[in-house]
């Protein structure tokens, strides 16, 4: 099967260029300033962009919180995913106590046989001592190598002291660890005393959880890293205060990468005043307009190194367990399909980034920092056929009604994008045709190596 692509700008984070690009085979086969087949399909993408296909490091799909489960299981939620541009999800196999990782992992392969984007997973892990650690090598051999820990939550919490062994031992094996960072104890306390003030709707979640709770963790988490010697991963940084941290962390020399989410950078606190306020219970809360200008200042300077979504979906019915105690509200919000176009309507547009820088944070880091370059991530001949034309000309209104993730609402509900994902190709094959998802189901399992660690 060979896919033509003419007349588009190749975007790389070195550069653009018009350039056709052909396909074989599901791999980059040429990419040129004129190619003229032959070609099975011949695809015109004049006026539009072609990114290498977009990583999205954090989705939650199929997620049993116990009292309910997202709405977005892996079919629905690479559905919307691929036709938002993103080729490859990295979603949480989720070790429960008492669980293995090897268990874990079988149930979310399972879990993810219908995907219509690739797929690969960091391993959450929920407990961490010599059987767990006795797992970890397998996890390396099964292609994962890159794991999560919480420092919240009663059912993933970890202590510091197991976070600083965890650091050392699967670093030294070329992992990384992804932290949920919030400081716990303060937490629980100030829902406490929100819910003792009768501040109990949606305007309590971001009181109970403010700037604060977050950089606390992060620089708890500096300091870890410092002293394990090994990387520090920040998931869904939301703060400036938090992103200070970062910075200090570095001029210390401390090996530390910041994931961000568009929610952190296109949204902020006045929403869960709204009617439906309650679809913007997410953790971290969405912050103020100085955390804002931050998260692109920090995208900007290249101190963010890559954009996910934290896409972990539920119904406003499921939003009303919490309807007379914002501490019962399902925590999570839809995103999976949007991050796109959102980043470049709101920070390329608005001149915060640049195109090149889009295609670092969207795709070439993630796939650096997770073992997966330059297979993915990066436009160049023998990489992998995962292309993205997105149309920089297509104003449209964000709606849950017209996207495919399995929910009824959307925290970008009416927001105005610019631009859109036209077409995706997947391992070589055209997949969403003008927007529409014409062939589902082709996701693969994407086997990934140690870390790069490129800011080693």
């Amino acid at each position: 099967m060979q896919i033509l692509i003419q007349n588009g700008t190749v975007v790389r984070s070195t550069g653009r260029r018009k350039a056709d690009v052909l396909m074989r085979d599901g791999k980059i086969a040429q990419i040129s300033e004129r190619i003229d087949g032959p070609a099975d399909r011949v695809i015109d993408a004049e006026g539009c962009y072609l990114f290498a296909g977009f990583i999205d490091t954090h989705t939650h799909f199929d997620l049993d919180l116990g009292v309910t489960v997202t709405a977005d299981n892996f079919e629905t939620g690479t559905k919307a995913a691929i036709v938002g541009g993103t080729t490859t999800v990295l979603d949480f196999a989720t070790q429960d106590h008492g669980m293995t990782m090897h268990d874990a992992l079988d149930l979310w392969h399972k879990k993810a046989e219908k995907s219509s984007c690739n797929y690969g997973f960091h391993m959450a892990v929920s407990e961490w001592n010599d059987a767990r650690k006795a797992e970890v090598d397998d996890m390396f051999r099964a292609g994962v190598s890159s794991f999560k820990m919480y420092m919240v939550y009663d059912a993933m919490k970890v202590g510091d002291g197991q976070i600083y062994d965890a650091q050392k031992f699967i670093g030294a094996r070329g992992g990384v660890i992804g932290v949920h960072c919030e400081n716990y104890d303060i937490l629980q306390a100030r829902i406490a005393e929100e819910k003792a003030k009768g501040n109990l709707g949606p305007t309590g979640h971001p009181v109970s959880r403010p700037q604060a709770v977050e950089a606390e963790g992060v620089a708890r988490l500096m300091r870890i890293a410092e002293l394990s010697g090994y990387p520090a991963w920040v998931v869904h940084l939301s703060t400036a205060d938090g992103l200070e941290e970062v910075r200090a962390a570095r001029r210390r020399g401390v090996e530390v990468y910041a994931e961000t989410c568009p929610q952190y950078f296109t949204l902020d606190v006045s929403q869960y005043a709204a009617k439906d306020g309650a679809k913007f219970v997410m953790s971290p809360p969405l912050r103020e307009a100085r955390d804002r200008a931050a998260i692109l200042d920090g995208m900007k300077r290249r101190d963010i190194d890559f954009i996910g979504t934290d896409h972990c979906s539920f119904t406003m019915a499921q939003k009303a367990l919490g309807k007379d105690d914002f501490s019962k509200i399902p925590n999570g919000g839809a995103g999976v399909q949007n991050r796109a176009e959102l980043v470049y309507t709101y920070a390329v547009q608005t001149g915060a980034i640049t195109l090149e820088q889009m295609a670092l944070l969207m795709s070439e880091r993630a796939a650096r920092l997770f073992g997966m370059f330059p297979k993915k991530g990066v436009l160049k001949v023998g990489s992998d056929a995962d292309l993205v034309i997105f149309d920089p000309n297509a104003p449209h209104t964000i709606s849950w009604r017209t996207n495919l993730h399995n929910c009824d609402n959307s925290p970008y509900e009416g927001m105005q994008a610019s631009g859109r994902v036209r077409d995706v190709i997947l391992n070589g094959e055209l997949v969403t045709e003008n927007g529409t998802l014409v062939k589902p189901y082709g996701g693969r399992y994407v086997f990934r190596n140690p870390s790069e660690r490129y800011r080693k």
